[in-house]
């Protein structure tokens, strides 16, 4: 077994898929992070009733992919007009009269597309639902994976982003679990350690491009540390919420 599995680990933390498919494997669930945007983004839209289908390319097939789902297919970010939804989550919040959503994403989507493969529950984890997604997770068994998203690099290699450390790190710390490996146990760390999620997220790299963008609402709505008690689980193909299964 590889030594990047973290085997012997009851809760794993690591970037991007191929951290997934180095620790994921064995999984019994896998919380995706992917802070700015794609899981505060699956969060504001199942706060809000659509259910949201994760898709890892916004090309032909996922028009294919959307009518077949009867879903409305999300636009990209810049390209959205009145009314439109994107990947951005002030579209999802603003949304009127849509049940489900495709979602395309190289990040979040992509790596919640090949973790259900491997038979885990998926779980989309933001700063907004961090602490509504560890109690229900809670009340599962068996390992538990936890997968940043970070960014990519113009090249497509990945970029490190440090708004998905802090959101991998809240979930972490609400978890409440013992058999946290040291990657785990640093992203807690890293999410202790911030005095201001609002003031660090607009601050941090990805926070700026977005801001720089005219996309501050966006960066402002990820920021909402635990604004809800969703819990989007991947279930047939689709993000819908699991928070009414939540332990009393």
């Amino acid at each position: 077994m590889s030594v990047y599995a973290q085997h012997g680990y009851a809760v794993r933390f690591d970037w991007g898929l191929r951290g997934a498919e180095e620790c994921a494997p064995g999984s019994s669930v896998v919380a995706v992070v992917d802070v700015l945007s794609f899981t505060t983004a699956t969060t504001v839209a199942v706060e809000h009733g659509i259910d949201v289908l994760p898709y890892r390319w916004r090309d032909e097939s996922a028009i294919a992919y959307a009518v077949e789902n009867q879903a409305e297919l999300a636009v990209g970010r810049s390209q959205a007009g009145p009314g439109q939804i994107s990947l951005s989550p002030v579209t999802l919040q603003a949304a009127q009269g849509i049940r489900r959503v495709v979602l395309p994403s190289p990040n979040g989507s992509t790596i919640s597309q090949y973790v259900a493969g491997l038979g885990s529950v998926v779980v989309a984890v933001s700063l907004r639902n961090a602490s509504a997604a560890a109690r229900w997770v809670r009340a599962q068994e068996g390992v538990v994976t936890v997968i940043a998203g970070g960014e990519k690099w113009p090249g497509g290699e990945l970029r490190p982003a440090v708004e998905d450390l802090w959101g991998a790190g809240a979930f972490l710390a609400a978890l409440e679990a013992d058999g946290l490996s040291p990657e785990a146990s640093a992203a807690v760390g890293a999410f202790e350690a911030v005095d201001d999620v609002r003031e660090a997220l607009l601050g941090s790299a990805s926070g700026r491009e977005l801001v720089a963008l005219g996309y501050q609402q966006d960066v402002e709505l990820a920021a909402g540390y635990d604004a809800t008690q969703v819990v989007p689980v991947l279930r047939d193909g689709r993000f819908t919420d699991m928070a009414k299964a939540l332990p009393e």
